[in-house]
């Protein structure tokens, strides 16, 4: 045997060793996250008891983030926990989660992203059916879209906020990249239609225009809804992510032609409970406010005040009157922070309805 075959011999015995380490360290883990549900279960006998905890999972991946020392990177060390505590989880019973679909869409990716492949996911046709699921405790937790870098936000999450009694739990962010798509043997000169939704088409508008220009352009549902169609109508493709391409069995003829590199989706994560604090949070209120001079001033001047960070101020028609209008406000911090319950406290002795939508771990790419 050669020093080369004798070294690689001596390396795959290594990888032999730590992977049965490997393999006893994350049993040893499965039975202690076991016994902390039993724990949970018995000094809640009579209560719902919670067993996913978002400001938990936040602050352990964090830790793993920094302590990694590579050479794997931070995303996928994180991605590798993150699934291994999903299949923890879902030891004692897996979570639903509702989510905008149908299957295959970015929003299922959101979802997949944040809660590991051991959740059931539950595909709903609109935004309003994934919080009506949650609210009936059909699904633990929802992902909804509400925001796109290139975009901007989505209304109709934000109106659902009016009404609703769910929390915001969770951000994700997913970096969108969006491929034309088509069945295999589909050669380009063929292709007379595309399909995809509309904020798709929006955010490829300038690489259509350029290589496709004169092609019948199609608005439906869904990216997946596109890619079902492009793999039943021959002379069609789809403007579509890498989940729908693989579940309807589409080639790519075109990968990563979005117009912004950076192009980001913000996802929330919808549930009943409220998240205690990370130590990293950021915090969401929708705010009506009286109609008179220097209104948006006195909603503002509270947190420069206590040097508090906005990460975004939307405003929105008010359900309760013509020319009312209601003011999405999300900024850094937790609500049980000293200087956001005092920037709280002052908002609400100023405005006519101060609704706190949740406080929730930072989502990062």
């Amino acid at each position: 045997m050669s020093d080369e075959q004798s070294r690689l011999a001596q390396l795959r015995d290594e990888i032999d060793r730590l992977d049965r380490e490997i393999l006893e360290r994350i049993s040893a883990r499965a039975r202690c996250a076991q016994e902390v549900a039993h724990a949970k279960t018995v000094a809640n006998p009579d209560d719902d008891v919670v067993f996913y905890r978002p400001e938990r999972e936040a602050q352990v991946l964090r830790r793993i983030k920094e302590r990694n020392p590579g050479p794997l990177s931070d995303e996928e060390m994180a991605r590798l926990f993150r699934e291994m505590m999903s299949a923890c989880l879902a030891l004692e019973k897996p979570m639903h989660i509702a989510f905008l679909g149908p299957e295959g869409t970015f929003t299922q990716a959101a979802a997949l992203k944040h809660f590991g492949h051991s959740v059931i996911s539950v595909p709903l046709p609109a935004i309003d059916a994934v919080f009506r699921e949650v609210e009936s405790g059909a699904a633990q937790y929802g992902v909804v879209p509400v925001e796109n870098s290139t975009e901007g936000m989505i209304n109709h999450t934000l109106d659902m906020f009016m009404a609703s009694p769910l929390k915001i739990c969770g951000e994700v962010q997913l970096r969108i990249h969006h491929h034309l798509l088509a069945s295999a043997d589909s050669d380009p000169p063929s292709i007379r239609r595309i399909y995809s939704h509309q904020q798709s088409f929006a955010q490829c508008r300038k690489w259509l225009d350029t290589h496709w220009h004169g092609i019948e352009r199609v608005a439906v549902s869904s990216n997946a809804e596109a890619a079902r169609r492009a793999s039943e109508e021959p002379g069609t493709a789809a403007i579509a992510g890498d989940m729908a391409a693989e579940l309807y069995g589409l080639a790519t003829m075109a990968g990563t032609i979005e117009d912004r590199p950076d192009n980001t989706t913000r996802f929330l994560i919808v549930g009943r409970e409220s998240v205690p604090p990370s130590g990293q949070d950021k915090t969401s209120i929708l705010v009506s406010m009286r109609n008179k001079p220097g209104a948006l001033y006195h909603l503002l001047a509270p947190f420069h005040e206590n040097d508090i960070s906005l990460t975004r101020l939307e405003t929105r028609p008010s359900p309760s009157g013509t020319w009312a209008y209601v003011f999405y406000i999300d900024f850094e911090g937790h609500a049980e922070d000293p200087p956001v319950k005092k920037v709280l406290q002052t908002i609400d002795g100023e405005a006519v309805e101060l609704k706190h939508l949740g406080s929730y771990p930072v989502g990062v790419l």
